[in-house]
């Protein structure tokens, strides 16, 4: 009798778990769409209850690596910004020495009245990298040798080159030179746009690591010593400091900010706009940084030459380099550098930070050239 009790038993288990072995298998489901772009799997969790749901396709794979072109791109010369330049703005600009939060509409449109220049691609020998090297030049329109033009060097972020700025029509740089000297408040400007890497292994590439932002650090030699000397004796150029202009964005706004501290004899205006991290140690979201030098050593030199403005910005909603830019204020107002700091509201890791940026250098110069 027992032995048929335990038969029975034994008969009756075998065919609850098959049963339960049925109903976890009729609980997972799997649905495909006819164009085969989503797929999304649910699985019940027999502890939990819980749903797990994933999504993916060939189109969101293409997608994906899409974006992720743009990003570096944004890293480069920012995100891009919905064009607002077809707004009236009736609004008189006023010349002072105050700063504007965003560039005035009027300086940024591309305005029938005004005839602009356009970017053209050269190379230089560098001794720093030992190889040629490549710039873009944006001349004025009505560019001569009969007259000599001051010089803004433009430095672009981390994954760009030569190309990054003059391929990117929305920080509206040659409007901004353009309109603002169509105008009268400055002189017709040369912009220089190097490739900032200056590396002379032409297989480095830049990456999130010291070693990959070396070449960085190392672009105030090729600066200094080769891109320098050949702009000023190919182009007709205005020489000295108050003629020559430095300016950059993320990476370039870090590099902007040390070589100032370097050799702030060599410029009279200056703007490190999103200033990316790095200068002094620290840990970001992307990397851990060694840094170029101390938080103690970021100053100027006692008895140096001092820009006439040094200017430091960025946007308050910055997804990229955060509140890295009010740390370096922070560091160097703490270390007696005199220097202008102002926050962009509502600005990203954008266009309408470096539009802003650039514009309010150029205000400054303009100013001072009334006094």
């Amino acid at each position: 009798m027992k032995k048929k009790t335990i038969m029975f038993f034994i008969a009756f288990m075998v065919a609850a778990l098959c049963a339960c072995g049925t109903n976890a298998a009729q609980e997972q489901t799997v649905e495909t769409s006819n164009s085969g772009e989503e797929t999304t799997m649910t699985a019940e969790n027999n502890s939990e209850g819980s749903t797990i749901t994933t999504e993916n396709s060939g189109n969101e794979t293409n997608n994906a690596a899409e974006q992720s072109s743009e990003d570096l791109s944004s890293f480069a010369t920012g995100i891009a910004t919905e064009d607002n330049t077809a707004e009236s703005d009736t609004t008189e600009f006023v010349l002072s020495d105050e700063i504007d939060k965003r560039c005035p509409i009027i300086f940024e449109a591309n305005r029938k009245d005004v005839s602009y220049g356009e970017f053209t691609h050269d190379t230089y020998y560098s001794g720093t990298c030992e190889m040629e090297r490549g710039y873009s030049i944006l001349l004025p329109a009505d560019y001569s040798e009969d007259k000599k033009y001051p010089v803004l060097y433009l430095l672009h972020g981390i994954f760009g080159d030569e190309y990054s700025f003059s391929g990117d029509k929305n920080n509206k740089i040659k409007e901004i030179v353009g309109n603002m000297a169509a105008d009268g408040f400055i002189e017709e400007t040369i912009v220089v746009c190097p490739n900032m890497y200056a590396t002379s292994n032409p297989e480095q590439k830049p990456a999130f690591d010291n070693e990959s932002c070396l070449p960085y650090d190392n672009f105030i030699n090729d600066l200094v010593n080769d891109l320098m000397p050949h702009i000023e004796s190919k182009y007709s150029v205005l020489t000295g400091r108050e003629n020559t202009y430095l300016a950059g964005f993320s990476m370039g706004g870090r590099e902007t900010i040390y070589i100032t501290l370097q050799r702030p004899e060599l410029f009279g205006y200056v703007c490190a706009i999103s200033a990316a991290p790095g200068i002094v140690p620290t840990q970001d979201k992307f990397m851990t940084h060694n840094g170029q030098m101390a938080e103690s050593e970021m100053k100027f030199a006692d008895g140096a030459t001092l820009p006439n403005v040094f200017i430091i910005c960025c946007g308050t909603r910055d997804s990229v380099v955060g509140t890295y830019p009010k740390q370096y204020h922070e560091l160097l107002e703490a270390n007696g550098s005199d220097h202008i700091w102002y926050e962009i509201t509502g600005a990203d890791h954008d266009n309408n930070a470096i539009k802003s940026g650039l514009f309010n250098l150029f205000k400054q110069i303009a100013y001072d050239k009334t006094k």
